[in-house]
């Protein structure tokens, strides 16, 4: 299988030259020359293990990787992952389950991704005889996941930006207290979307990346989507009957590759009803979804910081997608939203999409009652998608990070400060983070000081 640009001035490449390069050439977003239709697969599919069905989706998109290396890499992925199920569904109700993405390593849902996506760094630098290097800014649990997925790898080194101040502080300790050589966690002023910006523009200087073989973690990566599939048809598959056909999934996102990745799969002939797009006070999702309009407004630091985002890099995605796969339409697009800060769609078909947004004051409140409700602790950025449940529908809430990552706001919200013994272990140990400012010279002249 062949993989696009989204602005469709980009060579197509094969899967592990999509997965290497990460954000195109002409700053586009890779995707799949054409979907697969997993109709007919639905029922072999059931019944299989987390691991056997990431390896039977995956295999239709990494056609470049020998089966055998594809199923242990796999494999070697979800070792680390507390609870057997990998991805549990807990019932609460009998409308409402939860799907729980936080028993791996770093406790947070991007650890499906970018623990797979750290074994395909590995075998790639291993197959090839080369290093990479890997670049990606967070607002949270992002850059704690990658850097844990590649972790002590050799010929690998991982930076990281992230906006000093407005992380949790075990967010912080889990990029910068790993002890790793190859770990740089690069602490900027400004915001979330000041780093990606910034890190947008170190991957379009070409030479640059180049010359220090540099890939991007972020889920401008085609494999983080992809991956993150996988997730959506585990659930969906142990749905009943009755439930598979009504189901609305209820996602926390900022940066809309969460949700992006339960759309596509449901683009792949996987009949899911529709998504309900859950957002904090940064709600530009929200807005859009409900309004047509796409708007740039300043963001305000939230107890739910890993959607305190305002440019949601995978829009872009959905967007190829929205004008039925016209990339000089969506060269335009994104030209006028990055001169003008918005964009209106009129008449758009918003797809099986709805959208809810969660002040920061009521968040606690929130975390109170699903606690006094079903005796059940959910994180802050897991409370905004219980704001507004659909009533009478089944709805599956996906649980993005464990509650021990937010103590403070836990403690507040119900009396009980949750804990984990991988982050008590943090809080022993040196903080190693270096001091970037968000502009591109600088943080090429500190990659180019560190890398492999």
């Amino acid at each position: 299988m062949r993989y696009l640009s989204t602005r469709g001035q980009t060579p197509a490449l094969g899967f592990s030259d999509a997965v290497a390069t990460g954000l195109a050439p002409d700053g586009g977003l890779f995707l799949p020359e054409t979907l697969p239709d997993f109709s007919g697969k639905l029922k072999e599919f059931e019944g299989l293990s987390y691991p056997g069905l990431c390896f039977e989706f995956l295999r239709v998109f990494a056609t470049d990787i020998p089966a055998d290396i594809l199923r242990g890499i796999v494999a070697k992925s979800y070792q680390t992952f507390s609870d057997p199920a990998i991805a549990p569904l807990r019932r609460l109700t009998r409308d409402v389950q939860v799907l729980e993405l936080f028993h791996g390593p770093t406790l947070a849902f991007k650890d499906f991704a970018l623990q797979l996506l750290g074994n395909l760094y590995e075998y790639q630098c291993r197959m090839r005889g080369e290093s990479i290097n890997v670049l990606g800014a967070t607002s949270g649990d992002t850059g704690a996941a990658a850097i844990h997925g590649l972790l002590g790898k050799p010929g690998a080194a991982i930076f990281i930006l992230y906006p000093d101040g407005r992380v949790s502080p075990l967010q912080e300790r889990q990029m910068a207290c790993t002890g790793a050589e190859n770990v740089f966690a690069l602490a900027v002023e400004g915001t979330f979307d000041d780093a990606q910006a910034a890190m947008k523009e170190v991957f379009g200087d070409q030479e640059f990346r180049r010359r220090h073989r540099l890939s991007a973690v972020n889920s401008i990566n085609l494999a983080r989507v992809l991956a993150q599939c996988v997730y959506y048809l585990h659930a969906w598959l142990r749905l009943s009957g009755a439930e598979r056909a009504e189901a609305e999934f209820v996602v926390p996102t900022g940066n809309f590759g969460n949700v992006l990745a339960g759309w596509m799969l449901q683009q792949m002939a996987v009949p899911i009803r529709g998504f309900k797009i859950a957002t904090n006070q940064n709600d530009i999702l929200y807005r859009l979804f409900t309004t047509g309009e796409y708007r740039v407004r300043d963001v305000a630091p939230s107890l739910a910081p890993s959607m305190d985002i305002q440019v949601a890099s995978n829009f872009e995605r959905f967007l190829y997608y929205l004008v039925g796969r016209d990339s000089a339409r969506v060269r335009s697009v994104m030209a006028e939203f990055r001169q003008t800060g918005r964009y209106e769609f009129k008449d758009w078909d918003r797809g099986r999409f709805s959208a809810s947004h969660c002040a920061d004051v009521e968040i606690p409140g929130i975390i109170r009652r699903v606690h006094r409700d079903h005796g059940y602790i959910v994180d802050p950025h897991t409370a905004c998608a219980f704001r507004d449940l659909t009533p009478g529908r089944p709805s599956v809430v996906l649980a993005t990070a464990s509650p021990a990552k937010f103590p403070e706001t836990i403690q507040t919200a119900i009396g009980v400060s949750p804990t984990h013994p991988s982050l008590e272990a943090l809080k022993s140990r040196a903080v190693r983070k270096f001091f970037v400012r968000a502009e591109p010279a600088a943080i090429k002249a500190f990659i180019a000081a560190h890398a492999v």
